[in-house]
């Protein structure tokens, strides 16, 4: 296997992993999650009252995992392109086939008000003018495989492409360009410096697209969240990255304490997304933004290889044949 390959699956099974971790604690409370599980190590089952997860078992992913690989498996298909109308149908299929299965995984507030929208015959170029959550940030991890972030300008238009018709905001584009240029550079052989100094470039530049609407810059947040918990002890990092960061669903919020987490991990994928698990909140999608860009660095060889494994199990997952295909994108 090349470096490269190694670096796109450990982006893209780390991206899984933070997801699966996650999982059980997603809509809790920091304190809930504390009283429930103490600290958690490793995959656990969700407990039945999890209005989200109730009933999944240990080491299932959620929405974030199963998005990412419908954008990267259209990214195959288009060779390169997404048809934003097609994106949006296949996310309205993927919930009615969660919906079957009784599933309440299913999709965010931002994607929801805009494929509505869509359904309602709104022009797609519409649909995603108030999409402000994580939505595109958890699911854009196969446009930094399949891109190089260099150049800016053309590699933004690809972000720019897997989250216009739900997320076509200043800062739904900044959140998933942070994301998709930290990966990037993690696959392209960068260090996790390099992937932070990405993240922020590549956030600053995204808040110009889109539509403007009113909210914190994700680019100086990022950089203020890496330095706000590094020097303190596990338990007391996560307090302070709840109390001054936040855990929602908001993009200003969780894709900044997943970098948070990252700094506090030393960039170790296992240990962020683990991190990540402990804070409740949107506790799956922080651990997958988390996973995927301490993958992209550290490769597929430096995830546990049970915890793979029992992601491919659990998931039926196979990630390797899309991720090669992505990777002849490059």
């Amino acid at each position: 296997m090349t470096d490269r390959l190694d670096r796109a699956l450990g982006a893209y099974y780390g991206l899984a992993l933070g997801d699966a971790l996650g999982m059980p604690t997603q809509v809790m409370s920091r304190e809930e999650v504390v009283r429930v599980y103490g600290t958690l190590t490793g995959f656990e089952p969700a407990r039945p009252d999890n209005p989200v997860s109730a009933g999944m078992p240990a080491g299932s992913v959620t929405d974030d995992t199963d998005q990412a690989v419908i954008v990267g498996r259209l990214l195959d298909e288009g060779r390169g392109r997404i048809d934003p109308l097609r994106l949006a149908h296949e996310l309205l299929d993927w919930e009615k086939e969660m919906k079957a299965e009784g599933s309440f995984d299913l999709l965010g507030p931002s994607t929801k008000a805009a494929l509505d929208a869509v359904a309602r015959g709104v022009p797609t170029q519409e649909a995603g003018k108030h999409g402000t959550t994580n939505g595109a940030a958890m699911r854009v991890t196969p446009v930094g495989i399949a891109f190089a972030v260099d150049p800016l300008d053309t590699f933004l238009d690809h972000v720019v492409e897997s989250c216009q018709v739900t997320h076509d905001t200043g800062i739904g584009i900044a959140g998933a360009a942070a994301v998709a240029a930290a990966v990037s550079t993690g696959v392209g052989g960068g260090s996790l410096d390099d992937a932070v100094t990405a993240a922020v470039t590549a956030a600053r530049a995204g808040a110009r697209r889109g539509h403007w609407v009113a909210g914190a810059d994700i680019a100086s947040r990022i950089e203020w969240a890496w330095d706000l918990a590094l020097g303190l002890p596990e338990a007391a990092a996560l307090d302070r990255i709840v109390a001054l960061i936040g855990t929602s669903v908001a993009s200003q919020e969780s894709v900044p304490a997943a970098f948070a987490v990252l700094a506090v991990a030393g960039g170790d994928p296992w240990r962020a997304a683990l991190l990540a698990s402990n804070l409740g909140g949107d506790s799956d999608t922080i651990g997958a933004i988390a996973g995927a860009v301490a993958g992209s660095i550290t490769g597929l060889s430096g995830l546990p290889p049970e915890a793979v494994r029992t992601l491919r199990t659990v998931n039926s997952l196979d990630l390797e044949p899309l991720t090669t295909r992505l990777l002849t994108l490059r």
